[in-house]
């Protein structure tokens, strides 16, 4: 050895010595190199990013969660012509290379020499299969060289079907569309199944550059760039040239879903809350399918109504803006639809624009209810004491703070002439409520009350019942907010949200049964595995027959009261209204047997006001009826139920809600648990002498039920309240207008 290293030439041994180091290192880098590859057996179970879809109640997408969109399918399911014209263009020797085209790679040498960097990959499809996999997109020689290698173990552990497969579903074919499934919705709205060979050969094409000869941005170079791929594809004799001209003739039709805002957009967004902190990042990548209790046909009547009559209540309202100098402020609203049977919620809007906007004003936004609250308290009468026709004097009220408790003082105004000026200014000593303009209609029933929605009544039924008792009733009815133990609750000026208030109204129209309302029918894997399920959790909060009697009241809220404007649907349907001190606030929450809806309308700056007379019969009523008109369309025209017993109907008089003969002018049937109905006639004197006493009992067997006790039911007119011994402070917020009646 030593003779042998003696003869050789300085220069010859420097060359080995180079050459030996050279081999020696090159080895440790590829030794390296192969440390940092991830393992080629990973891609057996890999699965890429996948679309989780939401769903509506029938079964009908609402929209999609993803970091990619994308959709995996079989080999077999994707067109031949398809697979042809990438091959055709991409790697026409795919299925006779072993991943790697050394003339492709000798030219790409050439090229990124000339350039001096890493310009040019003589990729195959493997190659960019490995890339987009495992690798990142940086152009680097190690890169390159981990790229070759994975190449390799790709070629050798899957087949060539295999590789193209995972290929056609990984590959971005841009606008979104991450694999071809995805790509044929996103360029033209069809199903992978459907493409003919001229959308193919556009796909196809795409895939070099997929923002550069988009369809979207340039209409003609993606015509060049189809004409390309089908010219190869013939060259090739995948196709015949006759199939080559009839594509090329074929027009590039248009079919993309326009880019609209998305279908309830507030909806998806509680639905994203509700699940992100259960499943994370598998809610965006995991191709989960939610199926919800929304209505897609309830939803955009919702959208429709909103948008149609808020824009008409803007246009109104801005001169009124121009006239003050003040910036124009568009006005907000809040929309939800639950059925009532189960608590799914059918259709829900949160505000005008969800991209201005994310806060939910349906189910975030506590406001003042005005008197879409009083249901709540004449509920709480009809189980203690009241009847439909009991009769409460519509007066005016004074109430005076003694030091403990607040006093009725005066059935008139005129008393607080009597009192020093600055007693009468202090809110803290003198609480005295009143009517929409001061109008006063003296002794009324019940029923009218309610439909007129007269303020005093509702103060004198919550003073003889006590505001405890009121409370413990919207308890049952699934309100939760913090209600104010005092007779300002008769006019709703405890805050709740409209979500808390349409539960409570839901249960008139589900037979006293408060059911929870739930957006989530059941969450599935992408294997089809059922991950979570919820049911409608509901308990009994009245009886059915005290439920069908409030619904019986407030349709006639709509047939002969505030609520006038919701009339034109012509099905059966009840609703109260309701408007806040000032006009801040307008209400409608109303129900059918299929269905409960409220609508609130006014300004997140509470100190905006709606503008005189824009009450919640003008302003929210119109849009709840639009509302329901559109989502009840081509269902049936259904009627409320009477309860099978505890109901009892009879003939009054409308005035006194005393018996009525069947000659009495305006004489209607009247609803009453049974045991309250009234016993004693109204007929005038007059009449007398047309009747006798045997025509007179001829004419009772005409009435429904006899025997009963007397309906008249006096106000309690003594200190504030009896129950509770609580200091109650008065309601200088909230004055719930009387509404004319509309048309």
């Amino acid at each position: 050895m030593k003779n042998f290293i003696n003869k050789l030439s300085p220069k010859k041994i420097a060359f080995i010595v180079i050459s030996l180091a050279f081999i020696f290192s090159s080895t440790a880098y590829i030794r390296y190199i192969i440390k940092d590859l991830p393992s080629i057996y990973s891609l057996e179970d890999y699965t890429p990013d996948l679309v989780t879809k939401i769903y509506d109640i029938n079964g009908q997408p609402v929209t999609e969660l993803f970091t990619e969109r994308r959709a995996l399918i079989p080999l077999k399911d994707i067109p031949i012509d398809l697979q042809n014209a990438l091959l055709s263009i991409e790697d026409d020797k795919f299925f006779h290379h072993w991943g790697i085209s050394l003339k492709g790679i000798l030219r790409a040498a050439v090229n990124n020499i000339i350039k001096r960097k890493v310009a040019q990959g003589g990729s195959t499809i493997t190659q960019q299969l490995a890339k987009i996999v495992f690798l990142t997109p940086e152009r680097t020689f190690s890169r390159k060289l981990k790229e070759l290698i994975l190449t390799l173990q790709l070629e050798y552990h899957f087949t060539k079907s295999e590789i193209l497969q995972l290929y056609l579903n990984q590959i971005y074919f841009g606008s979104g569309g991450y694999g071809a499934k995805a790509a044929a919705k996103v360029y033209f709205n069809k199903e992978i199944s459907d493409l003919n060979l001229a959308e193919c050969a556009l796909l196809s094409g795409l895939v070099r550059a997929p923002n550069y000869y988009s369809p979207f941005k340039n209409y003609e170079r993606a015509l060049q760039r189809r004409s390309v791929v089908l010219k190869r594809m013939k060259d090739l004799k995948q196709i015949t040239e006759e199939q080559e001209k009839a594509a090329n003739e074929y027009p590039l039709i248009n079919n993309r879903i326009p880019n609209s805002p998305a279908i309830a957009p507030y909806f998806v967004e509680y639905i994203r809350v509700l699940l992100e902190p259960k499943y994370g990042k598998l809610l965006y990548s995991g191709g989960l399918s939610i199926y919800t209790t929304l209505d897609i046909k309830a939803q955009l009547a919702a959208e429709e109504a909103t948008s149609k009559y808020l824009a008409q209540f803007d246009q109104e309202r801005l001169e009124q803006f121009i006239l003050k100098k003040s910036t124009p402020v568009k006005v907000q609203c809040a929309l939800l639809a639950i059925d009532p049977k189960t608590g799914g919620i059918r259709a829900l809007v949160g505000g005008r624009n969800f991209r201005e906007s994310q806060f939910n004003r349906a189910l975030q936004a506590k406001r003042q209810p005005g008197s879409v609250f009083k249901p709540i308290i004449y509920t709480a009468a009809l189980e203690n004491g009241f009847t439909p026709t009991s009769i409460i004097d519509d007066s005016p009220l004074v109430y005076v703070n003694d030091g403990r408790n607040w006093r009725l003082v005066s059935r008139t105004t005129d008393y607080l002439a009597t009192l020093p000026e600055e007693q009468v200014k202090d809110p803290m000593k003198v609480w005295s409520p009143a009517n929409y303009k001061y109008k006063y209609n003296g002794k009324v029933t019940l029923r009218r009350a309610l439909e007129r929605s007269m303020n005093m009544c509702s103060i004198q039924i919550l003073d003889t019942i006590g505001p405890n008792r009121a409370i413990g009733y919207a308890r049952r009815l699934g309100i939760t907010s913090p209600l104010t133990n005092t007779l300002s609750l008769a006019l709703g000026s405890s805050e709740v949200t409209l979500l808390e208030i349409t539960r409570a109204i839901s249960v008139f129209a589900n037979n006293g049964v408060l059911t929870e309302p739930y957006a989530i029918v059941r969450v599935e894997d992408n294997q089809g595995k059922v991950l979570e399920e919820n049911i409608p959790q509901e308990r009994e909060a009245l009886s059915v027959q005290t439920c069908f009697i409030m619904t019986h009241l407030m349709e006639g809220v709509i047939q002969n009261g505030t609520g006038q404007a919701a009339k034109w649907i012509r099905r059966p349907a009840a609703g109260k209204t309701g408007t806040t001190n000032d006009f801040s606030d307008a209400w409608f929450l109303g129900f059918t047997p299929q269905l409960v809806a409220g609508v609130w309308v006014g300004y997140d700056d509470k100190s905006i006001t709606l503008g005189e007379k824009n009450s919640g019969g003008k302003v929210a009523a119109p849009i709840w009826a639009e509302f329901i008109y559109g989502a009840l369309k081509d269902k049936p025209v259904l009627d409320f139920k009477t309860p099978d017993s505890g109901i009892v109907f009879s003939l009054v008089e409308p005035k006194t809600g005393l018996l009525a003969l069947t000659k009495t002018p305006g004489a209607y049937l009247e609803a009453y648990l049974k045991g309250t109905e009234p016993k004693d006639y109204y007929y005038q004197k007059e009449m007398e002498s047309l009747y006798n006493r045997k025509e007179l009992e001829e004419e009772q067997e005409e009435v429904p039920v006899l025997n009963s006790q007397s309906g008249k039911v006096e106000s309690n007119a003594s200190a504030l309240p009896s129950e509770t011994g609580t200091s109650l402070q008065p309601a200088q917020t909230v004055q719930e207008k009387e509404e004319e009646p509309t048309d």
